[in-house]
């Protein structure tokens, strides 16, 4: 898996999961790195450019509607159509027609994207879950999580460091790996930080308690 597709992973899991303002974030992290490579190189903006730009404007069109905001939800849909418009059936194994279909919905009626559950955006014919993907686009949703409800970043950071470590070693069971994955997923987010912040305590305290094992004095 190639650094474009991470990001666009990341950010479809969280649109899955309902997230339509979060989801942005690694989308746009990668927009904006593929924009200065554009600009290196004295071209156009490129194919994956557009793709996330349109997305970015999908998920943007969404969350105005939710908010009642039928102007900005209306202007968002006809432009993400216009980004998305001259990409494929698909790119980057992302199903655009239903999206473009349901972009022309909204441009006329924002009110549907409220009212009906918003399109669903297939990657290789399914949505992203995060539960099933690899660790890393798990913690990219993570960290646009903690930007979107303000969590304990310095918690969530070492849960996410400790969950990479535990992975490394072997130990897929890691209930580091597990409550990040339940973060993503919804539900009580302040609980599960507590949980993982639990858990870092409980690790910090041994490791802390070894660090001093076979000093000499």
């Amino acid at each position: 898996m190639d650094r474009t597709e991470r990001y666009l992973r990341a950010g479809l899991a969280l649109y899955t999961a309902g997230e339509y303002h979060a989801a942005h974030d690694p989308w746009e992290h990668r927009w904006l790195e593929l924009g200065a490579d554009d600009a290196e190189t004295g071209g156009a903006d490129s194919p994956d450019r557009r793709l996330l730009q349109g997305l970015i404007q999908t998920a943007a069109a969404i969350h105005h509607a939710r908010t009642g905001n039928w102007e900005g939800a209306s202007g968002l849909a006809e432009s993400a159509r216009g980004y998305l418009g001259g990409l494929g059936a698909t790119h980057r194994d992302v199903s655009l027609d239903p999206v473009r279909t349901f972009l022309a919905t909204v441009a006329v009626t924002p009110e549907a994207a409220e009212r009906d559950d918003p399109v669903a955006i297939d990657f290789d014919g399914t949505p992203v879950d995060a539960a099933t993907e690899g660790f890393e686009t798990v913690a990219l949703c993570v960290e646009a999580l903690v930007e979107e409800y303000d969590l304990d970043e310095a918690t969530v950071g070492r849960a996410i460091e400790y969950g990479r470590a535990d992975l490394d070693d072997g130990r897929a069971s890691s209930p580091f790996v597990s409550l990040l994955v339940d973060l993503v997923g919804g539900g009580n987010r302040a609980l599960v930080v507590k949980r993982l912040g639990d858990h870092v305590d409980r690790r910090e305290h041994r490791e802390s308690g070894v660090e001093g094992l076979f000093d000499v004095e």
